[in-house]
């Protein structure tokens, strides 16, 4: 899952608290359709919030520089216009990797006499203790500048992770953390901090997951941190099934290590689907 699909889903998560941090005040957002702006789609980085003020905010997370950005904020201003001419608008971009790259500084759209400004965050700029305060903003805290070392940062951010109550919240904020560190701290680094963490529920690990078995490679946000493609597809499918049934039989556990990379990813796409060790052994029947 690419870097700002992960900052959209936390934005369509926790609306008052990004608005808590952008506007400095929690106000009530509901996520505006894109398909109300145009039949011609809206990336699927761009989110646009409506509040109960007549005031919008559309936010675009870069993870890198773009020259075509400052005419697509322009562009969806017009449209924004179009649809709502009464409306106050607020853009941001949010750059998420450090660059020293001159288009992270541009805020203006020029063409002829055509000029539309907007904002620009650059996150490696900013105080993480604000971050640290808003509970669905702690992923990005090691994007942001910090006074120490990232591995610290992180054990910090994990440690005030665990103790969110709501499961799924705390699953998906986890897995937010993960992806979003991937940037600044090495996988392995990763997976040693926050190797005791179970995000397999989570949606934003789901999703990521999915994107790397498509793609032919395991990349996973735990498991799947381990070396060679082989080796990190068994070693995360065998705990998803343990996680599920408890202990294998040898026997069993033998049959799941001798099946090649295809028939390894098959299963574990299937065995989210199971419910019963039936099940497992159903499959072996047909392991396509």
């Amino acid at each position: 899952m690419a870097y700002d699909n992960v900052c959209k889903y936390l934005v369509e998560l926790f609306p008052e608290q990004f608005a808590q941090w952008l506007l400095g005040s929690p106000l009530s957002l509901t996520q505006l359709d894109p398909t109300e702006l145009s039949a011609e789609p809206i990336r699927a980085d761009s989110v646009i919030l409506l509040s109960d003020f007549d005031q919008i905010l559309h936010l675009e997370f870069q993870t890198d520089p773009d020259p075509q950005l400052p005419f697509r904020m322009a562009d969806y201003r017009l449209r924004l216009y179009r649809k709502y001419p009464q409306r106050r608008v607020q853009q941001l971009v949010v750059y998420l990797r450090r660059s020293g790259s001159s288009w992270v500084f541009e805020t203006e759209f020029r063409a002829d006499e055509l000029r539309h400004r907007f904002g620009v965050l650059r996150l490696w700029e900013q105080d993480p203790a604000s971050l640290l305060a808003l509970p669905g903003l702690l992923p990005f805290v090691l994007l942001t500048q910090m006074d120490q070392a990232p591995e610290i940062m992180l054990r910090q951010v994990a440690g005030q992770l665990q103790q969110i109550e709501d499961p799924r919240i705390k699953g998906d904020l986890k897995a937010s953390t993960a992806v979003l560190a991937g940037l600044v701290l090495d996988k392995e680094v990763i997976r040693q901090i926050l190797e005791e963490i179970d995000m397999r529920e989570s949606v934003i690990y789901q999703e990521w997951r999915a994107e790397a078995l498509k793609e032919g490679r395991q990349e996973g946000l735990q498991q799947g941190l381990q070396q060679g493609l082989q080796q990190g597809e068994l070693q995360l499918t065998l705990r998803q099934l343990e996680r599920k049934f408890g202990s294998l039989s040898s026997e069993l556990e033998a049959r799941i290590r001798a099946l090649p990379l295809d028939q390894l990813e098959n299963l574990a796409v299937a065995l989210l689907d199971f419910t019963s060790e039936a099940d497992l052994l159903a499959w072996f029947q047909n392991p396509t």
